[in-house]
């Protein structure tokens, strides 16, 4: 059987004025599924995230969440949560009191018994009681986060959700949204930070100038941009620049220094140069790649969308 779709959105167009925002977006998540949406500002990510939380509607183009078509704004199905922009919270109230302020305005009392353990699931029990007003960048993300697990989301918007936090407060997120996929919801979230994105998920789509310019798994788009920089440290810098100078298919890069050899090409040239520097005895302490496959990949593809 599929797997259910959490977000069908076919032909998207949005425009504010003359600024195109979306051109022809296309966004598929299925549910138990976290996606990743990154671009360069400006790209038209919390725009599209705004549509998917209700808060607008497109000029044209179609749009499911959870299975129901949405054609006006404020009309998505319950079980969509999650925040644009940073959560709203109530800074005279304490985090306790801003959820509890969230359980009351939907009535349902069965959210207000949840409310110590999603606050415990982010971390925030020790500072249930102290006004919000104080809190960093990172506790009232958190606090957003809790506010949206409280309301037992089937789909959960997020845009920057490590954005402040420390690295405990990170893994603690993380957490969070891989126990939510796992129990079959749809996470679809905007990062700018691409170790977030490599870490929580399964697909990505970049934006560029509006437009879709990359969708799919992660794996597919490090296999489509196959030369990248590598870093490498050998036992001996000098015979291993020798090696990889005549290494055919290689390419030494500028950022060479004495001690560190940075070269590309294709992953088998790659293969057949650390086998060359075994043979020649020289040992391979370090071979990483400069930036990360998605990295590279979201710089080549939206450089090409601007230029």
């Amino acid at each position: 059987m599929d797997t259910p779709l959490a977000v069908r959105a076919r032909g998207i167009e949005q425009a504010f004025g003359e600024v195109v925002a979306l051109d022809g977006v296309e966004l598929t998540v299925p549910a138990g599924q976290i996606h990743g949406l990154v671009g360069p500002n400006g790209a038209g990510k919390t725009t599209l995230l705004g549509l998917l939380l209700g808060l607008a509607v497109a000029d044209s183009g179609s749009l499911e969440i959870l299975g129901t078509p949405v054609g006006r704004a404020l009309a998505v199905p319950d079980g969509v949560a999650g925040f644009v922009d940073g959560p709203g919270l109530y800074p005279s109230l304490t985090a306790r009191q801003n959820l509890a302020a969230l359980a009351a305005l939907r009535g349902d009392a069965s959210m207000a018994k949840a409310i110590d353990d999603v606050l415990a699931q982010v971390g925030l029990t020790v500072v249930a009681d102290d006004r919000t007003r104080g809190f960093s960048l990172g506790m009232r993300q958190r606090l957003g986060l809790a506010a949206a697990l409280l309301t037992q989301p089937r789909l959960l918007i997020l845009d920057e959700p490590s954005n402040g936090l420390d690295p405990a407060g990170k893994k603690q997120v993380y957490g969070v949204l891989k126990r939510l996929a796992a129990d079959g919801a749809a996470v679809v979230l905007s990062s700018h930070r691409m170790d977030d994105v490599e870490a929580l998920c399964n697909e990505v789509t970049i934006l560029s100038t509006g437009r879709v310019a990359f969708s799919g798994p992660l794996s597919k788009l490090a296999g489509e941009n196959s030369e990248l920089d590598y870093r490498i440290v050998a036992s001996d810098p000098q015979a291993a620049r020798v090696v990889a100078g005549t290494t055919d298919g290689l390419r030494i890069g500028g950022d060479s220094s004495d001690e560190v050899l940075v070269v590309s090409g294709p992953v088998p040239v790659l293969d057949e140069l650390v086998k060359r520097l075994v043979h020649a005895d020289i040992a391979v302490r370090e071979l990483v790649p400069v930036a990360s496959p998605l990295e590279a990949a979201f710089l080549a593809l939206t450089e090409q969308e601007t230029n």
